[in-house]
């Protein structure tokens, strides 16, 4: 599960210790929070797709357009599950589950259980 990710010239990470997003612009030598709100759930994963910072929580799929500064829903159907962890195949977006594997070709707003 990245829980670190390469977001324009800053480095993005999940700090599961305090459940918050944290950006270095330093190589990672340290570290600032960027967004630490429990309405998100559990961050798990995140992925940058696009311009956008997708967001694995325990609550659905987050996504972000400014940075990891705040989320707002992308799809929180618990009928595909929990969502654990996301791929960027090229051609559709992956999300592995606690339901399975899906796919997304919406840019995660919707999904099909390969």
């Amino acid at each position: 599960m990245p829980q670190i990710v390469n977001l324009g010239k800053e480095l993005v990470r999940i700090n599961t210790q305090k459940n918050c997003v944290e950006y270095s612009q330093n190589g990672g030598r340290s570290w600032v929070t960027r967004c630490c709100n429990g309405s998100y759930g559990e961050f798990r994963d995140l992925l940058v797709y696009g311009s956008d910072l997708l967001a694995c929580t325990s609550k659905g799929l987050y996504v972000s357009t400014n940075e990891g500064r705040s989320f707002a829903p992308r799809c929180t159907n618990s009928s595909y599950g929990d969502f654990l962890n996301l791929q960027d195949s090229g051609r559709e977006l992956l999300a592995n589950t606690s339901k399975g594997l899906y796919y997304s070709r919406n840019e995660g707003r919707s999904w099909v259980r390969r």
